[in-house]
């Protein structure tokens, strides 16, 4: 295995995963496996070079993730980091901290998913944003409104964001 291979396959991996994560609305999850399939196409990595290397990225961005408070400043961004942040390259370090944040928030809804009431299919709910319990497919009313079954799916249960 050529490590050099691997690192400038990390970066390139890194550069689809933050325009996948800029450009739409994905989550992470599926962020990471169209960043994959990308970066399988453009590099010539194994398939399980690939499958390793989605692993480190997977880790390393859900521990910046928790490990970042919603307003960093430089000096907590270098202790996280464990030296000077102003040695990383402009690009990696924005692209990394832009996904960490955005999965920051998504793991912070997910918390929060936990700890709230299910609505099912034919309740009568207020405006709101809702997600469906299965697939993560987000429907949104904006006046009162019978839930219906999961446009995606046909799954019946949500929970309110």
């Amino acid at each position: 295995m050529n490590n050099n291979k691997l690192i400038a396959a990390y970066a390139d991996f890194m550069k689809h995963l933050h325009e996948t994560m800029e450009d739409t609305l994905h989550t992470f999850a599926e962020a990471l496996e169209i960043s994959k399939t990308k970066t399988g196409q453009s590099s010539d990595i194994t398939a399980t070079e690939l499958n390793k290397l989605s692993t480190y990225i997977k880790r390393d961005i859900e521990q910046a993730a928790h490990g970042l408070s919603p307003k960093e400043d430089n000096n907590s961004l270098s202790a996280w980091f464990k030296f000077d942040i102003e040695l990383l390259e402009n690009f990696t370090l924005d692209a990394f901290l832009s996904v960490a944040d955005k999965t920051r928030i998504e793991l912070e809804k997910l918390k929060q998913l936990a700890t709230t009431h299910v609505y099912h299919s034919g309740d009568i709910t207020i405006p709101g944003t809702f997600i469906c319990d299965a697939c993560g497919k987000e429907i949104a009313f904006k006046t009162t409104s019978e839930i219906p079954e999961c446009p995606k799916c046909q799954a019946k249960t949500f929970i309110r964001i």
